[in-house]
């Protein structure tokens, strides 16, 4: 049996506001070295926002994808024949997901910036973890991606 080659896509980059931030933060650093002189102060602009651009970065840069039958989340790649159904979660249960009903021993890539997710339960009874909680912007797109995952592709003529 081939699994079927739906794909999904998603980059949960950090939004514009985080770079701003960045910037004030290189800012911040440029006023401190100030009484040492210009060259220090160029120094703690430049060092400044780059680190903390490197850290907006790296957080912005967790990828969701369905491909090649399995769901990649940030680090992790779990095939699609171990998942159950994925449940959409609007911003309020995603929240709630994340808080008073989330489980310690379930995977999530949640960014708070990014208001929806899906929740899909793990079927595998071998595996202790119990559901995988994945922020996206597109929760429709990934559930009929991961569905669509499933379902035998029609064989080549």
């Amino acid at each position: 049996m081939q699994l079927s080659t739906a794909h999904h896509d998603e980059r949960l980059t950090a939004p514009r506001t985080w770079w701003g931030i960045a910037v004030l933060i290189g800012l911040a650093c440029a006023l401190m070295l100030l009484p040492l002189g210009t060259m220090p102060l160029l120094a703690g602009l430049v060092g400044g926002t780059a680190l903390a651009g490197l850290v907006v970065s790296s957080y912005g840069s967790a990828r969701v994808r369905v491909v090649g039958g399995a769901l990649a989340a940030g680090n992790a790649r779990i095939p699609v024949t171990a998942l159950g159904e994925p449940e959409i979660l609007d911003a309020e249960e995603s929240r709630a997901w994340r808080t008073y009903k989330a489980d310690a021993r379930a995977f999530m890539l949640m960014r708070s910036y990014v208001p929806t997710a899906v929740r899909i339960e793990i079927t595998d009874p071998a595996d202790p973890t119990p559901y995988v909680y994945v922020s996206t912007r597109e929760p429709q797109a990934l559930a009929a991606a991961l569905l669509a995952a499933r379902t035998p592709a029609a064989p080549a003529a």
